[in-house]
């Protein structure tokens, strides 16, 4: 009794741990292949599932995560025979887990191998420079070509990155000095251009300068003779006034001869080496008489009288400081005298 007790014991002990062996539960972003017999029978997705002992296998563990891969370095020659060493990356994601364990044997070196090869495809269609230029469209090719290719292997190429473009020793020496010399030029038409900026500027300083240099003696010029306009404005009405003044006064004959022998004392301040008499004073001695007669004595005869024909031409100016003393002319002083005085009348009386 005790015996069968404990081989019944024993055999439930085994089919607990047969069975809680069998329980499997898949981790997140995962998926089991199972066969049962040797044949796909079905894929287990996150969660608990129970695998029937002696029939069901787990024949693949496969990742749902995206993945990335990075090759080794593949030789491959550009359209102008210049050889370098490209490595890629890529971006792939598995679809569909059945496809993947069945699909093809060693999936990841499959891939490698088929970027290798359309890699050399692409880049024996393109120069050196445009091979160092179209990165993106390199990628983007080798994208499309990886990704057609693997959707029969139950993968999705997300991205394809060129990670290093390694050219010879030689191509990258004549590179820097290309870049070098394009830099060199670049600065000095950077130079160039300031430079002609500067000119310019200093250019138009210059004009602005002038201009404004222009517009100042303008102005100057313009205040100067709005300056002497009114001044001269100024002096003809003080004149006019003046006149007016002594047109109003009725000066008389004493004043006039007075006025006329200050004008003369004026013109002959010793300034000038040649001297201008008027005609009607014949000379120095009837201004002397004049004078006399309109100081001291006071008995000049203010009646005017007629002019009288002359007798012998005159002679109408004397110059020259330098030249001999005139002779007086003792007759016709008192004519003279009347004729000044005539004159004077008529220039400051039009109207008598």
């Amino acid at each position: 009794m005790e015996g069968w007790l404990i081989a019944v014991i024993v055999i439930f002990v085994i089919l607990f741990l047969i069975i809680v062996s069998n329980i499997k539960i898949v981790p997140q972003a995962n998926a089991y292949v199972i066969e049962r017999f040797g044949v796909y029978y079905k894929t287990w997705n996150t969660g608990i599932h129970m695998k029937v002992p002696f029939m069901d296998r787990i024949a693949r563990k496969v990742s749902l995560k995206e993945q990335v891969v990075d090759f080794d370095p593949q030789s491959v020659i550009t359209r102008d025979n210049v050889s370098m060493q490209i490595d890629t990356v890529v971006y792939f994601q598995i679809t569909d887990s059945k496809l993947y364990a069945y699909g093809v044997e060693r999936p990841i070196m499959a891939i490698e191998t088929l970027c290798a090869t359309t890699l050399r495809n692409i880049i024996g269609e393109l120069e050196l420079d445009n091979t160092l230029t179209s990165r993106d469209k390199i990628n983007e090719r080798i994208r499309e070509i990886l990704d057609e290719a693997t959707d029969a292997w139950g993968i999705k190429v997300k991205r394809v990155e060129l990670k290093n473009i390694l050219p010879p020793r030689e191509i990258q020496i004549a590179m820097e000095k290309q870049m070098k010399a394009e830099r060199e030029r670049r600065a000095r038409i950077l130079d160039a251009e300031g430079e002609k900026t500067s000119q310019i500027l200093v250019a138009e300083g210059h004009k602005e300068a002038a201009i404004l240099r222009a517009e100042a003696v303008k102005e100057t010029k313009i205040r100067e003779a709005q300056g002497e306009a009114e001044a001269i404005i100024a002096v003809q009405t003080a004149l006019a006034d003046s006149l007016r003044m002594l047109n109003e006064a009725a000066p008389s004959d004493r004043v006039i001869a007075l006025k006329s022998l200050e004008t003369f004392a004026k013109v002959a301040d010793g300034r000038a080496t040649k001297i201008i008499i008027p005609s009607e004073l014949q000379n120095m001695s009837s201004l002397a008489t004049v004078l006399k007669e309109m100081v001291v004595d006071g008995n000049v005869d203010n009646t005017p009288k007629a002019p009288e024909a002359p007798t012998e031409q005159a002679p109408q100016t004397t110059a020259s400081s330098h030249s001999h003393p005139v002779q007086p002319d003792i007759t016709g002083m008192v004519d003279a005298q009347a004729q000044l005085r005539n004159r004077a009348r008529q220039m400051l009386n039009p109207n008598q």
